[in-house]
């Protein structure tokens, strides 16, 4: 099995802590953003090869892997609404890095504008969801400290405001997976 990825993407992160809780063997392929383009229709990364099995979204990754020894996948409505919820931060927040990235201004362009606000209504409802003090954490608990990881180690938010998010990343980052799996300082 082969998963190919960045070390600084939340997304591919999430993964990479899936596979040390299911101790699934798997070869890890950095790639950057022309080897992604070459090798997955979607053009980003993570994407998985295992054998004829190919998968090209870190949800269908996590799924196919948590099934392969025996556990749940987001086991109820309610969780995988609240990863949903934290896919939607996080692309809006990605794809705004990098359009910033490439200079353009968004506070010209409403629709730019309707993400960064959709951003801050997010973290705003995440900040107000209970969350665990300490391990076992769900699927979506984990997506969300990757998330936050990723934010904060590219600075697009100011998680001063959002106190319990702040907490919870504190304490997430507590539990060996994530200490594992940190992406590197740039």
């Amino acid at each position: 099995m082969k998963l190919y990825g960045s070390y600084t993407s939340p997304f591919v992160r999430h993964v990479r802590i899936v596979l040390l809780e299911t101790g699934l063997a798997c070869e890890f392929i950095e790639t950057d953003q022309t080897g992604s383009a070459a090798q997955s229709p979607t053009q980003r990364v993570p994407f998985l090869q295992d054998g004829d099995i190919f998968l090209t979204d870190s949800a269908s990754i996590i799924k196919y892997l948590r099934e392969r020894v025996g556990q749940d996948y987001c086991k109820t409505a309610k969780e995988l609404d609240e990863l949903c919820l934290v896919n939607t931060l996080m692309d809006a927040t990605v794809n705004l890095f990098f359009i910033k990235r490439d200079g353009v201004d968004i506070s010209g362009i409403p629709y730019l504008q309707r993400q960064a606000a959709r951003i801050h209504t997010t973290l705003k409802e995440l900040n107000q969801l209970p969350l665990p003090n300490s391990a076992p954490y769900t699927d979506a608990h984990i997506r969300l400290a990757c998330f936050i990881g990723w934010a904060k180690l590219r600075n697009q938010v100011d998680f001063s405001v959002y106190p319990a998010l702040e907490q919870f990343y504190v304490n997430a980052n507590q539990h060996p997976h994530f200490q594992a799996t940190q992406p590197p300082q740039s």
